[in-house]
């Protein structure tokens, strides 16, 4: 048998030991000299065919070594391959996104139950205990909502007038209390024409849009929240404003209840996609059955008064919420501001009052009256 021939491929060198020490291996891989065992957790492509080898005496005697690849990159798919790699958390199966600690609102529930009840209870205190502190706590909240839609408006270039605004917060609330719907009309012209005065200092470019985003927020604003204001001053008062919160909550309840456990087919989806018609349908009969007790035990009127009551109202609740979301669609943001844990801003809790406010004002006056 022939010897291996020191010009063949793979022939060991006379006087070479068969095999390098352990130590002058390289860590981790092959060397172009290494004829020890191959690791079975390396993939080694086959050699070449004997027709591409060099003959033996030719001088290209020596073979590049094949590429060895890491099994974790061999074996590993290409990222655009990897099932689910670019898909939102929001598309995936509910067992596969990510546990957050929140409801199915995308909210934390505790946070939110809390203050709602906290909110609740200040405001059944100031109208028990003496209603002129009502007022004052409706004042309150309308001047944080102001800076709140004013600097949430900034995200679409809308620079609303804010000092006329803040002033004509509490003009509006105060007329409201003293003068009765007259005088809450009259603080809202005065208040629209106070910010066409008062922008006109900042020149003619933009005019027209910030004024009328000015005029847009003294009417979303503080002129709604007039008509909860309305809504204390008979000697009813407290109960009608209870009646009014009580029924919204109660669209808000049963519209969450409903929607989590039988909504399917969404009401807006480019607006609002988590509002869905069985939502709807949950607020508009818990507010008929909250709108018939309260008409039948409270104001001692005909029991269809409450369904009328009660239907309206679940209908301008989610108007008022999908408005709202709509506005915040159109900025780009989430909250109206961060003030309420679990909630967002004050906004984000008034959206479906304030609107609220004056259906049930025109509703109780007509079908309620004193």
């Amino acid at each position: 048998m022939t010897p291996p021939s020191a010009d063949r491929p793979g022939a060991l060198r006379p006087g070479a030991p068969p095999f390098p020490p352990a130590g002058s291996r390289p860590a981790g891989g092959r060397s172009d000299g290494d004829t020890g065992p191959v690791s079975r957790s390396r993939s080694v492509p086959p050699l070449p065919p004997l027709s591409a080898r060099p003959a033996p005496g030719s001088s290209d005697a020596t073979v590049e070594a094949p590429a060895v690849v890491a099994p974790a990159a061999a074996d590993q798919p290409p990222a655009d391959e990897v099932p689910g790699a670019d898909v939102p958390a929001s598309e995936l199966p509910e067992t596969e996104k990510p546990v957050t600690g929140h409801g199915r609102a995308g909210r934390n529930l505790r946070a939110a139950i809390g203050v709602g009840v906290g909110l609740v209870a200040l405001v059944l205190a100031s109208l028990l205990i003496w209603r002129p502190a009502f007022v004052g706590l409706v004042v309150a909240a309308m001047l944080v909502g102001v800076v709140e839609l004013t600097r949430a408006m900034r995200a679409g270039a809308f620079r609303a007038p804010l000092v006329p605004l803040l002033v004509g917060v509490p003009a509006m609330l105060v007329l409201a209390w003293t003068r009765g719907p007259t005088g809450l009309v009259t603080g809202f012209l005065v208040t629209v024409l106070a910010v066409l005065l008062w922008r006109l200092g900042d020149g003619p470019a933009g005019y027209l849009r910030d004024a009328s985003a000015g005029v847009f927020v003294a009417l979303y604003v503080p002129l709604l929240a007039g008509f909860a204001v309305l809504l204390a001053v008979p000697d009813d008062g407290v109960a009608r404003v209870l009646a009014f919160i009580a029924t919204v909550v109660c669209s808000d309840v049963g519209g969450y209840a409903a929607g989590v456990l039988f909504g399917r087919h969404a009401m807006a989806p480019s607006i609002s996609p988590k509002k869905s018609w069985e939502g709807m349908a949950g607020s508009v009969l818990a507010c008929v059955a909250v709108g018939v007790c309260l008409f039948t035990f409270t104001f001692h009127e005909p029991w269809w008064g409450g369904v009328v009551f009660g239907v309206a109202l679940a209908l301008s609740a989610t108007i008022g919420d999908l408005g709202e979301s709509l506005i915040k669609r159109d900025l780009g943001i989430k909250d109206m501001g961060n003030l309420l844990p679990g909630h967002g801003g004050i906004m984000d809790r008034l959206d479906s009052l304030l609107p609220s406010a004056a259906v049930a004002y025109l509703l109780l006056t007509l079908l309620a009256p004193v």
